[in-house]
């Protein structure tokens, strides 16, 4: 039996100590999940893409941390550029799913998509700075959940709030997840999990 290249070797290692497998099956389920509520409710609403984003990071999330704070303080890897490559992994398995459970008449808003995907990748990022991998879904999660009851108004701030919800163009929405994105993002790449 042969053994993987060392090259692959690091990576495999880390997508093992950070339960990427069992991450990926959460977001499968989640897209499983999705499928069925689309059948059920309108896939064009925003609430359900809303939703179906936040969970798709939300299940991502406990692999954001290992599970030996010392352990990982002391391996002489780069961790910064795999912290990026993480987040960017959850930005597009969220906006796969996104993409896979959103209608084709839908599906040429890829601007949209791509920039919630990484609105919500940087809002899970940021929840693993904050409070750990372990509960680092609740940003996300708890973003989506306080949106959908914010009325929906002109005014820039309940744009911001709602950036989940906020139809394609809306400037306030873009910049929160542009914010999202790269704040939580370089902030869990340089700085990791809480501990």
């Amino acid at each position: 039996m042969s053994r993987a290249p060392s090259v692959l070797r690091g990576p495999a290692l880390y997508a093992r100590s950070r339960h990427l497998p069992a991450a990926l099956a959460g977001v499968l389920l989640t897209a499983a999940l999705a499928g069925w509520f689309a059948s059920v409710w309108s896939p064009v609403d925003p609430r359900i893409r809303a939703l179906l984003l936040a969970a798709a990071v939300a299940a991502t999330a406990t692999g954001l941390s290992g599970q030996d704070a010392a352990l990982d303080r002391t391996a002489a890897l780069r961790w910064a550029p795999l912290r990026a490559a993480h987040v960017a992994l959850i930005g597009v398995l969220a906006g796969a799913v996104l993409l896979l459970c959103t209608p084709t008449s839908l599906a040429f808003e890829a601007g949209y998509v791509v920039v919630n995907a990484a609105g919500a990748a940087g809002s899970v990022a940021l929840g693993a700075r904050l409070w750990g991998g372990r509960t680092a879904w609740a940003l996300p999660l708890g973003w989506c959940a306080v949106s959908l009851f914010v009325p929906s108004t002109e005014a820039s701030w309940t744009q911001a709030v709602t950036w989940m919800l906020q139809p394609p163009g809306t400037t306030a929405a873009l910049w929160t997840a542009v914010v999202l994105a790269v704040g939580g993002g370089a902030a869990y790449a340089l700085a990791g999990p809480r501990r």
